[in-house]
This record gives structure tokens, C-alpha cells and sequence, in this order.
């Protein structure tokens, strides 16, 4: 299933970087940006991660809230965050239920092998829980203008 512009956004169910439970229906009547990203501590995904937090007050200021998703653990995400001083949460998708929804879970090439993947992804959802964009060509060190323009 892939999701698309003017789309109602799939809700979900998961946990947060704590193990505490998080559903995209909490944020009702808010402006969400969830990002997909590969993986925890990597550079892409640390440079987008970076570029979010750096802009986070004019994100804030917009009226968005920013949940992070990628399929690793609470565990590697609390890492994550403490090691960049995240301010957002970061959803752990271990199942991949979250990616199948939203399409991100793809097959992907490098080097000639094939193998299964997230997709580098970001959903900007406004307050009635409608895809407003979006983002598949993901820029990472100018996500929030991305965002934002």
C-alpha cells in the first residue's frame, strides 16, 4: 500500500524511543511530520536527524509536530536521541506494521544485491489527518526547508 497527497494518513500503533505507546490519532487537530528514515546512527539519517533538530523551533513555530520512524529498537533509538540531543520522539517499528502502511517498506538495490528496505520518506499530515505532501526525494541536510517551502 503506498499512501498519497490528500490521502486521510493511515493511524498506527506502536511505541516511543521509552516503550511508551504512541498513535498518530494522539496528535489529532495538529500539523504532524512523520519521516521515515534507514536506520538509527548512520550518516544519512544522523544528518537529516541533525538538520530537524537545528530547525526544530521554526518547525514548532509552524504549528508541526515531528515523530521520526525507522524498524529499529526503543532501545537504539533512546541511543540516538541521547547521542544528538534529539527533541522530537522516535517511533520503533520493529515489525515493520507502520512501514507496510505507509508504502516504505521497499525493495531496494546496492551493489547489485537486492534486498528489503525503508524507503526515505516524509508525510506532512495537517490537522484533519490529511497528507497535505508528500516528500520522496528526501533531501537531508535540507530537510526542514523541504518541510517548510
Amino acid at each position: 500500500m503506498s499512501v498519497e497527497k490528500g490521502q486521510k494518513a493511515p493511524d498506527f500503533e506502536s511505541v516511543d524511543q521509552d516503550g511508551n505507546p504512541i498513535k498518530l490519532s494522539d496528535f489529532k487537530g495538529k500539523k504532524v511530520v512523520l519521516y521515515f528514515y534507514p536506520k538509527d546512527n548512520t550518516p544519512g539519517c544522523t544528518t537529516q536527524a541533525c538538520n530537524l533538530r537545528d530547525n526544530y523551533e521554526a518547525l514548532q513555530k509552524a504549528g508541526y509536530v515531528v515523530l521520526g520512524i525507522s524498524s529499529d529498537s526503543a532501545k537504539s533509538h533512546q541511543k540516538f536521541i541521547e547521542k544528538h540531543s534529539l527533541p522530537f520522539p522516535l517511533i520503533a517499528d520493529e515489525d515493520k506494521s507502520v512501514h507496510e502502511k505507509y508504502g516504505t517498506w521497499v525493495e531496494k538495490s546496492m551493489y547489485g544485491r537486492k534486498y528489503m528496505g525503508t524507503a526515505r520518506t516524509t508525510f506532512v499530515i495537517n490537522e484533519e489527518g490529511l497528507i497535505e505532501e508528500v516528500i520522496e526525494k528526501v533531501k537531508t541536510k535540507e530537510h526542514t526547508n523541504q518541510i517548510l517551502n
